[in-house]
């Protein structure tokens, strides 16, 4: 019986008392978002777009509704100069066919005529026996020629065929390039106007100008390809936080947690751990300290829940 509680004390010397609740600090962010840039032209020479609207923060839109449009005059007239270049072209093709043609058909009627000129060059020789000497020579010279002529036709008409099949393909390769250019100038012009992808809560990206970060505003030049803002479903929420090394040991997916947001702190949410990264990153004070991405969902959904407040989180272990 001794020996029993000896064991029994030992057992609950050695147990570990409950660990305190970790705190962790993070950001909350929508579980489904999509993100909005300034569209990427095709093409050259199109410069920076110009912003003539944009949804002001915090709006609620529906799927179609304009998030952002802007000045298109700029691709509307690029796409008229290359319609106009490729009408030009097809004229020019057209010209071309023509001048050629007339070229052939003359071609044509002066290798006739050498021929018929060879032809009589050759009668003039049946009765070579009965002319005089000088007759059948200048006769045979006429052959001659007639033959050599004959034979340059014959060549330099081969090289003039080439040469206008060499001349209308690279006026018709021009004409396709404008006709391309015609239609990407078209479609970006179809570009400007950018309508919500889904449903949800318009939220503005920072982004750097004039040397301090803020929103983009109407009338400001922004590049193709620049983040503007993002459509954020505000029915699922999460938190992103960061996990030091010393406390990952800890963390188990499934354990729950208590939230609460820097802007409001009286407002509690309860959640959970979904998942954290495997691997670590290393921590900008040292390479040997390496923190984890952990995730945790929200239960239910709040207004006083917006991308980008600061939470802290406690983590019951």
């Amino acid at each position: 019986m001794a020996v029993c509680s000896l064991l029994v004390a030992v057992a609950t010397a050695a147990r570990p008392a409950d660990r305190p609740a970790l705190r962790l600090h993070g950001t909350v962010e929508p579980v489904r978002s999509l993100p909005v840039s300034a569209p990427r032209l095709t093409g050259s020479n199109n410069g920076n777009l110009v912003i003539v609207h944009i949804a002001k923060p915090g709006t609620i839109v529906k799927t179609g509704d304009l998030l952002i449009e802007f000045d298109r005059q700029a691709q509307l007239k690029n796409a008229n100069d290359r319609q106009a270049e490729y009408r030009d072209f097809v004229a020019q093709i057209s010209r071309k066919k023509g001048e050629q043609m007339s070229a052939r058909a003359h071609d044509d009627t002066e290798t006739f005529e050498a021929r018929n000129a060879l032809r009589s060059a050759e009668l003039d020789l049946v009765n070579r026996e009965f002319d005089a000497r000088n007759v059948v020579e200048h006769n045979e010279l006429a052959l001659e020629e007639a033959k050599a002529k004959l034979a340059q036709l014959g060549k330099t008409y081969d090289l003039k065929r080439k040469a206008d099949l060499a001349d209308l393909r690279l006026l018709e390769i021009q004409r396709d390039r404008a006709e391309n250019a015609w239609h990407h100038a078209e479609q970006n012009a179809g570009k400007m106007r950018i309508t919500a992808p889904i449903p949800g809560l318009v939220v503005l990206k920072a982004t750097w100008k004039n040397g301090t970060m803020g929103e983009v505003q109407e009338g400001e030049e922004v590049r193709s390809g620049l983040p503007l803002l993002e459509v954020v479903d505000p029915s699922a929420m999460r938190v992103r936080a960061r996990i030091n090394q010393a406390d990952i040991d800890g963390m188990r997916v499934g354990q729950t947690a208590v939230m609460t947001l820097d802007s409001y702190p009286a407002k509690q949410f309860r959640g959970r751990l979904e998942q954290f990264s495997p691997i670590g990153t290393t921590s900008n004070l040292s390479s040997r300290v390496r923190t984890f991405i952990a995730i945790f969902s929200i239960e239910g959904s709040d207004p006083h829940l917006m991308p980008d407040l600061a939470a802290a989180i406690d983590v019951s272990q």
